[in-house]
């Protein structure tokens, strides 16, 4: 037997089992950590682990430490990944197994929802301070208009506003602008900024980060600022953000270094605790865009956060 034929075998024998086979099913649908995983298919921990230890040497599955968290996500490319897909194809949608586990996950995500929206809620007037917090925003922002580039921009799009900074610092770069948050509260705040700064074409709409409904390459200059360590799928985001990008449009997202300061999870509502370089610039290459620059800018003492800002581009051809 080949090696890629034994890899073959040994993967169809991971994915065949009906624990197995769920957690495949729900990994379709996000990375998750491992606890989320025994909630929603109702096992222990030990149990569930195990079963993810088979599927990750079989090469279904990546495993990532995040600080004390462990999260999973399906193989995005090769042989293995085409063979998930072909599986995860016959199943039956209707199957009650199934059914209960799609139902449960979208509790979870209901409880994240909830908890970030209480959490923006409680804290959209002072977002700007807590943010300070991290590192030294002139420094950051003085590399975000570096990244961007002098302008004009013909369409800006700022991808989780908040508070509505970046409109406010590259607004006057571009002829129209556009923010998008879920939080009325932080939108709210973001409107009274804008108006003080002048911003008079720029628009700020209630909207969805997964699914922004605005038109395939519609903007010359995309940001997504502090964003993705809030979200469940930060690699959807991305991918969102770059069917936005025009041809010669560019793509500029700011966010951690990984780093094991778990109390921004637990007093933060921060899921995942930075981002490394490889999964970053591979979620970009998957979306379409070349990574041309990443600037890390490390706190002034060096033992807490380095703030990251990776710059893509679409080809203009």
């Amino acid at each position: 037997m080949s090696l890629a034929s034994k890899q073959v075998v040994d993967a169809l024998r991971a994915a065949g089992e009906p624990t197995r086979l769920r957690i495949l099913a729900l990994l379709a649908r996000e990375e998750l950590a491992v606890l989320e995983l025994c909630r929603v298919l109702d096992q222990s921990q030990p149990r569930v682990s195990r079963h993810l230890k088979l599927l990750a040497e079989a090469g279904l599955v990546e495993r990532f430490p995040d600080g004390a968290w462990v999260f999973y996500r399906l193989v995005s490319m090769g042989q293995a990944a085409e063979l998930i897909s072909e599986v995860l194809s016959r199943l039956d949608a209707s199957d009650a197994v199934l059914s209960r586990d799609s139902d449960r996950l979208t509790a979870v995500r209901a409880e994240r929802a909830t908890e970030a929206g209480e959490y923006f809620a409680r804290n959209a007037a002072r977002w700007d301070e807590i943010r300070s917090l991290y590192v030294s925003e002139a420094d950051v922002e003085a590399k975000i208009l570096d990244a961007a580039g002098p302008g004009p921009f013909r369409r800006l799009v700022d991808l989780g506003s908040g508070t509505g900074r970046m409109l406010t610092l590259l607004g006057p770069r571009s002829e129209t602008a556009l923010g998008l948050d879920l939080s009325q509260q932080m939108l709210n705040v973001a409107r009274s900024h804008v108006a003080d700064a002048g911003l008079a074409r720029c628009e700020l709409r209630h909207g969805d980060i997964f699914g922004t409904r605005l038109p395939d390459a519609s903007a010359d200059l995309v940001v997504i600022h502090q964003v993705l360590h809030y979200l469940s799928d930060p690699a959807a985001a991305v991918g969102e953000a770059a069917r936005v990008v025009a041809p010669g449009g560019r793509l500029i997202i700011v966010d951690f270094a990984p780093h094991r300061l778990e109390f921004l999870r637990e007093q933060h509502n921060h899921r995942r605790l930075g981002f490394t370089e490889l999964e970053m610039t591979r979620w970009l290459a998957d979306a379409g865009l070349a990574t041309t620059a990443a600037q890390a800018l490390p706190s002034a003492d060096g033992q807490g956060l380095t703030v990251k800002i990776w710059t893509a581009e679409r080809s203009a051809a």
